[in-house]
């Protein structure tokens, strides 16, 4: 058997970990060490240490001297300001949009309307996929808005944000409201009506933050009753 890359090694255990960080298996403010990762793992330490300083990087974990690593603790004051400049970037894409010179909506947001504007058994089911389209329609928006450094940025506060955002999607009624809800902003802008399709982006976006804040604080509760302690 051919040894594994370790590159390809990293990019496993990058992703075990940060699935576990997103599915609360590890819990905000669990202390580990590089050594009982790469223990439970059954792995070396250099893969484990390369991809704990990727997740570093994301903001995912912290390190500490002579303590090893920590998962960040939540910080919904820090989530609260990414929200509300995600909102600023998203009223303004929105506001360009609505002012575009052409007279047929350009591909972006053709291909949301194949998506997004659909009949209720054509949409999908799986909480997981409409997750991911839910971000994508986001950052395609920002996209179509024409700034590349104002999408830079949304991607990089999607990504950040994400730990939380998914969790909205583990509620039925949360997934068919997202289609209802990204049709009519997709209407509101291919109508250029600016005003209502803001308004109907920022509830959206509040609603959703709402959403998330109560199911990752009663799903936080209920991990640290059937977790035993980290040391």
């Amino acid at each position: 058997m051919p040894r594994r890359a370790p590159s390809s090694l990293a990019e496993r255990i990058y992703r075990q970990l940060k699935d576990d960080i997103f599915e609360f298996r590890l819990l905000p403010g669990d202390r580990f060490s590089e050594g009982d990762t790469a223990a439970r793992l059954a792995v070396s330490r250099t893969p484990v240490r390369q991809a704990l300083h990727r997740l570093q990087r994301e903001g995912h974990v912290e390190v500490h001297f002579r303590s090893g690593w920590q998962v960040r603790p939540l910080d919904f004051e820090h989530f609260d300001e990414l929200y509300e400049l995600r909102i600023l970037l998203e009223l303004e894409a929105v506001r360009r949009l609505c002012l575009r010179a052409d007279d047929e909506p350009c591909a972006v947001l053709q291909a949301l309307q194949r998506t997004w504007m659909v009949q209720e058994p054509e949409r999908l089911q799986d909480g997981g996929a409409v997750s991911r389209l839910d971000e994508a329609f986001h950052c395609q928006l920002l996209e179509a808005a024409g700034n590349r450094e104002m999408a830079r940025l949304h991607r990089e506060l999607s990504e950040k944000i994400r730990v939380l955002r998914r969790l909205d999607f583990t509620q039925a009624p949360r997934v068919a409201l997202t289609y209802t809800e990204h049709a009519q902003i997709l209407g509101a802008i291919l109508a250029r009506r600016c005003e209502e399709a803001q308004l109907l982006l920022k509830t959206h976006i509040e609603v959703s933050k709402a959403q998330v804040r109560t199911i990752t604080l009663h799903m936080l509760h209920s991990a640290r009753q059937k977790a035993p302690a980290h040391e």
